[in-house]
């Protein structure tokens, strides 16, 4: 299993201002308020294909994706930190469309500010994830859940765990923040596919 990554929103702990902290799913938004009155029937697997871009519409996410390993403490590498508009792939799990659990990582602040997934905590059940893959199509995914977990409880098993269809999760920084230690947690997306362009 894949280790959390270290989060430690450097622009907060510049700025040191509470009303700037990123916004946060609803509990509406999680699995224990029930489906979403969106919920769409999940779309055969596709074959393995690497990602190349992220599209999230609903919050003006259109960017590059990078493959990531991990760490040597276990935890999956993050993405540069000074460009602001890129996203990690675990390169070593599933590949978004394809049989399993992809996971998709992001910043949610730099130095510079708000980054790629700053707002994803404003995603909705039924808001839809587009992965453009190496192959030339595009996995297109709905969204089942929005959770926040703080990092001492943060559920390895439901985030990473094995499926038998194509399902999605995009993972940034969340929750608390302390300027001593930075962000206290992580706000994770839950998606499936639902169909391909």
């Amino acid at each position: 299993m894949i280790a959390i990554p270290v989060c430690v929103g450097i622009w907060l702990v510049q700025n040191g201002s509470e009303p700037v902290t990123p916004p946060m799913p609803t509990a509406a938004e999680a699995f224990a308020a029930g489906p979403g009155s969106h919920t769409e029937a999940a779309a055969a697997p596709m074959r393995p294909s690497a990602p190349v871009r992220l599209s999230i519409p609903e919050i003006k996410v259109n960017a590059q994706v990078l493959g990531l390993g991990l760490g040597r403490d276990g935890s999956l590498d993050v993405p540069p930190p000074v460009i602001r508009n890129i996203v990690g792939w675990y390169k070593d799990g599933a590949t978004p469309g394809a049989k399993g659990t992809a996971v998709v990582a992001g910043h949610v602040d730099n130095a510079q500010g708000p980054a790629i997934f700053y707002e994803l905590g404003t995603l909705k059940k039924g808001h839809h994830i587009e992965v453009t893959r190496a192959d030339g199509r595009t996995a297109v995914f709905t969204v089942d859940a929005l959770e926040v977990y703080d990092n001492a409880e943060f559920p390895d098993r439901k985030v990473y765990g094995a499926t038998d269809r194509a399902e999605l999760r995009v993972i940034t920084c969340g929750g608390g923040f302390s300027k001593k230690g930075g962000y206290q947690g992580n706000v994770v997306a839950y998606a499936h596919l639902i169909g391909t362009k």
